[in-house]
This record gives structure tokens, sequence and C-alpha cells, in this order.
């Protein structure tokens, strides 16, 4: 059987006969991550659907397909399907079908990952619509998706973590709920029964700052500060003694503006950053060649066998000759601010390390900075280059030995010394 808090309790209810929040058109559920906010309103979208609906189409949105898949479906399905409902998942069209008696309606996946996802949910006539992670999407794809929700009785669910004061969704839907007609709750980890003390205070510190309040008590503030500042002396490391189990190199390319690399290698599931090339063409006055960086790069990486480079997505010119030289290149995820908030989770949970030589990091750590509050979640364009790779690392081969229960492996090209 499964415990659900008075929260969860009433966004399964909200829409029930009974309840006295069954007038609203929307729901709007953000707060603290791990609060039990987004199965809870998965659980009731699915069970409302089924309720009051017969033959029709929905929507569950996500910033991609794979994160709807991840976050959301693995938990739900499971449950409907242990209460009774019929659920058959197409993989290749991005749906599910779900049954009960004789009773069935159409689930399609929708991932509004920037402005271009609208085009994709345009045409489709929907009878509800549920955005997970909408903080995270483009306003143009939610506003499409919205507009497509024309059956009468239709809802619109929505869950997210908070983020800036500025964001659009937060002024025009959290600060405008009468108009919208839709019920907000706010989420923090007490509404989450299945999480024990210890698991709580685990995630309480993880998060500082502006991150704590938005992800540990579910406040929409501004950034301010340092963008690192938990980051001191205690998060430097000695570099590992002998061979590490693998290699990647992460790289932000300038011409102007300086150019870092960095050499990682992972050892028992911890990425250690142990030599770092940094060329700044201002103090040395004097620009590199897209050629001596790669020279430079195979000097860093000395006799270690390196997986891939990971590099700057905006680097076209460096990026040939890497590929030209044998160099297995992929070109590194660029979400700033998730990269920034993963990077600083995987700092403090230890599974990436700075090691001692890596200067020009260390030194960036300190003066990276956000910008001012008013431009919402933006970082200042200094001191960024360093922080900019490691993020490259951060958001392209953790995440995808994250995402795949183990290290990323894929064929390289070796380039011979």
């Amino acid at each position: 059987m499964w415990k659900f808090s008075p929260k969860q309790k009433r966004v399964l209810q909200w829409w029930q006969g009974n309840s006295p929040d069954k007038e609203k058109d929307a729901i709007i559920c953000d707060g603290a991550v791990r609060s039990g906010k987004t199965l809870c309103t998965g659980l009731s979208f699915f069970i409302w659907a089924m309720c009051s609906f017969e033959g029709r189409r929905f929507a569950v949105c996500g910033k991609t397909i794979a994160s709807v898949r991840r976050n959301l479906l693995m938990e739900v399905l499971p449950i409907l399907r242990a209460m009774g409902f019929s659920v058959e998942e197409r993989v290749s069209q991005n749906k599910v079908t779900v049954r009960i008696g004789k009773r069935e309606n159409v689930f399609y996946f929708f991932g509004g990952s920037d402005e271009r996802s609208a085009s994709l949910i345009q045409g489709i006539t929907l009878a509800g619509a549920l955005l997970d992670e909408v903080a995270l999407m483009p306003r143009s794809f939610v506003e499409q998706c919205c507009a497509r929700c024309s059956v009468s009785g239709s809802r619109l669910w929505f869950s997210c973590n908070p983020e800036s004061p500025v964001h659009w969704f937060y002024r025009e839907w959290i600060c405008n709920t009468q108009g919208k007609n839709a019920l907000h709750l706010t989420f923090t980890m007490e509404d989450n029964p299945s999480l024990s003390k210890g698991v709580r205070g685990r995630y309480e510190s993880m998060f500082e700052g502006a991150f704590y309040r938005r992800f540990i008590l579910g406040q929409w503030v501004a950034t301010e500060g340092r963008v690192y500042d938990f980051f001191d002396e205690s998060f430097v490391k000695p570099v590992p003694q002998g061979q590490l189990e693998e290699y990647y190199v992460s790289c932000d390319y300038g011409t102007v503006n300086p150019t870092s690399m960095g050499l990682w290698g992972r050892r028992d599931g911890v990425w250690y950053r142990v030599r770092e090339y940094y060329f700044n063409s201002k103090t040395e006055r004097r620009q590199n060649t897209d050629s001596e960086y790669a020279d430079a790069l195979s000097k860093l990486v000395e006799h270690h066998y390196v997986r891939a480079v990971v590099v700057d997505p905006s680097a076209a010119s460096f990026i040939e000759v890497l590929r030209r030289r044998g160099w297995l290149v992929m070109r590194a995820k660029n979400d700033v601010i998730s990269g920034i908030r993963r990077t600083a989770e995987r700092l403090k949970d230890g599974k990436l390390v700075i090691c001692e030589g890596c200067e020009s990091a260390i030194q960036e750590f300190q003066l990276y900075r956000w910008e001012d509050s008013s431009a919402g979640d933006c970082v200042r364009k200094e001191h960024d280059h360093a922080m900019d790779e490691i993020r490259y690392f951060s958001s392209t081969i953790v995440s995808l030995e994250e995402d795949r229960g183990g290290c990323y492996a894929g064929s390289v090209a070796r380039e011979r010394f």
C-alpha cells in the first residue's frame, strides 16, 4: 500500500467532485527536490484523465522525452499497472495507451528543450497536458501546449523546481494564480513520506546559497555572489597515484579569450581533474593557432589513452583540426544553469575532484560570479573558461555515466604520440 502525505493527497484529489479545488483549471506544484511532487502529480494526472475521458489524447511533457521516461513514467506506470490499468507503451511512437475496462486514452510524450520544440506539438487536439520541469521549457512550447488543450473539461498540470523570480513562468502563472484559475502548492521534502531523515539531511547538505533556498526551501529567489560559494581549499586533493581507469579531456576554446583544457581520470566512480592547460592570449600578448592548441592537447595528455575530447560546441575550426588528427570529439552539452547546479552537486558529493596543480581552475572558482540579480540567472562572462570546460565535462560525460548506470563507453580513434 502506498503512503501519501496530506499535500500529496490534495494533489491526487483536487479534481474530484467533493474537492474544494474542483473548479480550478490548472494545478502548479513547485518546491524542493525529492519532495514527492512529480510522483503524485503524474499519478493524479493519469487517473483524472482515465476517470474523465474516453477516446481522447493527452500530452506528457518534459525538457526531453528521455527525462519524461526517467523522471515520471518509470515511477507512475508500474503503480497504474498495480491498480489494474492496462498500459501499452510504444517507444518508437513516444506514446502509451492506457485502458481500464472498455475505456481507453492515448498519452503522447513531448520534449520541450528549445524554441523549435513548439512545432512538435502543433496541430494536435488535447484533453489535458502535464508539463514536468516546466520552468526548464521555453515559453513558446508551454504556450503552444496550453493552446492545444481545447477539449471541453481539459485541464493543465505543472510541476517544477523554483528558478529566478524574474522567470516568465513565475511572473505569469505563480504570481497570477487567480487570473489563471490555478491551484498552487509548494512542496518541501517533509511532504514526501518515503524519505528518511538521513536522506533528507544528505540532500540538504548538497546545496548552499540561492540553490539551497530554491531546491531545499522551495523559494523563487535570485542568485548572487560567487557561483560556487562553497568551494575552498578542502575541495582540492592530491593527484591519485598510478594509472586511472580511463581518461577524458574537456576544453573551452578561445582565440582572444583564454583557452582552458582539463585532463580527467576516473577511479572507483570518482572523476579527478589531474592536470590542466590554460592559455590567455591577452597576458601572453600573442594568439595560438588551432594547430598549436592541438599540440598543447597532445602534451597535456602525454602517454595517457584518452577516450574522447569534450569541446565547446561553438569551436568548429578547432573540432575539425582535432578530428583530422584522430581524436574522438564530443560536442559539449551547454545548458549553463542546470550544468552549474549538477557540477556543484557532484563537487559536494565527491564525484568530481579538482587536484593540486590545477591553479587556474582553483583561482576561477574563487572569482566566478553571478550577474546582477535583475538579469535573472546569468553568470558574468569573466573568469569562466575553466569553469565552462569543467561544466562541459560534468554535463556531458558524467551525466552519460549516471544515465547509463556506468562509465561511458564509445569507440575512439587513438592518436599516436
